[in-house]
């Protein structure tokens, strides 16, 4: 396809309306980019097209289709051929990605969102553009990979974090040409402006002690400090990495967590009226309430499932370490976990992709996903007020006026 060494802007945009082009914009784009490509390749040849001159070192030879992945949609360009040499428009088009930054904004953020490979190949077909294969979409969202890392590397600086949830989510990806689980490891918390934050995030091939040791270990190394209270799970690995990594803070058992497990104990005809029995420790008004409806909802078991009534008796001291705290944020911790809520959102994103090809994928969509969620944190109203906070960091103050009804019978035992 030749084209014409100039343009008259005016005289061309006259004859596409009159010819009623359907899309002006990338008819436009179009003309200009071939024409200042034919602009370039004449420089090159030191004679315009089809000149004769004593100073031409090189001619034209034809023009090589190319298709130029735009805002306006899939441009076909004639680039310029030479007879010696080559050419190639390095300010327009990129030799191995020809798709320009709002393509890439738009594929990373769909990747984001949980949109599967297939259906951002359909969304850029709406934008015009005729195709996108899935391993361009992954290679676009890598173009998040810098901003992730900055995100998992920032030092912790809004402390004291006074509570904070642990959490692990399996996934899988593909290593050494097999399907293999691998574990994700986050971390949210409470900073000392009563906002919700994402402390960080880790893949390792197994949720054991080790894996979470280096973890926390990382968190306190960027600036985790003034930890309270820590809300888990019962893993044996995780409950001594916190030992090791946060001493003077307390450990929760996570009552979600602790629910599933006890369940396991009863027929599934009563496990409906065990989790409404188990929940109502959690609702009690006071610590005193609280070691009372425990001891109740034992009492209570040991008649039908006595298996179930020593499983709850003997964690106690796990699932009743709440109760030492101010009674204004019990419902904050069980009504409306944050790190329950952010697993469900994680996991939404990530049905949709199933296995991941490997970790560096799993940690690119995950770690997006977090950086989103802690920037609505940022902007939403605070989940905690600074005077609750307050109280919570004088309860370990040893001999604080007031503080003295905070601990339940049960952990002064």
């Amino acid at each position: 396809m030749a084209v014409s060494d100039s343009v008259d802007p005016g005289r061309w945009l006259v004859e596409q309306i009159g010819a009623g082009e359907p899309d002006l914009l990338r008819a436009m784009v179009q003309t200009m980019a071939n024409a200042l490509m034919s602009a370039e390749a004449d420089a090159v040849c030191g004679a315009g097209y089809g000149e004769r001159s004593n100073e031409r070192v090189n001619s034209r030879n034809g023009y090589r289709p190319r298709e130029w992945d735009t805002r306006a949609g899939t441009v076909e360009l004639a680039i310029p051929k030479l007879r010696s040499g080559s050419y190639f428009p390095e300010w327009l088009l990129d030799r191995r990605r020809r798709a320009e930054q709002a393509l890439v904004s738009v594929v990373a953020t769909a990747y984001l969102l949980g949109v599967s490979t297939r259906r951002v190949d359909k969304l850029v077909e709406q934008l015009g553009i005729k195709g996108i294969s899935k391993s361009q979409v992954s290679e676009l969202a890598k173009s998040l990979d810098v901003q992730v890392e900055a995100f998992r590397s920032q030092p912790l600086d809004a402390g004291p974090y006074t509570f904070v949830w642990v959490d692990a989510l399996t996934q899988k990806a593909r290593e050494g040409g097999r399907i293999v689980n691998v574990h994700v490891l986050v971390a949210t918390a409470v900073n000392a402006d009563g906002r919700r934050e994402v402390l960080g995030c880790e893949v390792t091939s197994g949720e054991d002690g080790a894996g979470w040791l280096a973890f926390l270990r990382g968190l306190v190394a960027r600036g985790l400090a003034g930890v309270q209270l820590v809300v888990s799970d019962a893993h044996r690995g995780l409950v001594d990495a916190i030992a090791a990594t946060l001493p003077g803070a307390s450990w929760q058992r996570c009552r979600t967590h602790y629910l599933r497990n006890l369940l396991t104990k009863v027929p599934k005809s009563s496990q409906p009226w065990v989790a409404t029995l188990v929940r109502t420790v959690f609702d009690q008004p006071d610590a005193a309430e609280v070691t009372a409806a425990h001891a109740r909802a034992v009492l209570a078991l040991e008649a039908k499932h006595p298996a179930a009534a020593e499983h709850l008796d003997q964690a106690a001291a796990d699932l009743l370490a709440f109760a030492a705290f101010p009674r204004e944020i019990w419902k904050q911790i069980w009504s409306n976990n944050p790190q329950e809520r952010l697993n469900k959102e994680i996991r939404r994103r990530t049905d949709v992709v199933g296995i991941f090809p490997d970790r560096a994928s799993i940690i690119r969509l995950i770690g997006a996903v977090l950086m989103e969620q802690t920037d609505e944190w940022t902007e939403a109203r605070r989940y905690m007020g600074p005077e609750i906070l307050t109280k919570s960091r004088l309860r370990m103050i040893p001999g604080q006026p007031g503080q003295e009804d905070q601990q339940p019978a049960a952990l002064t035992a």
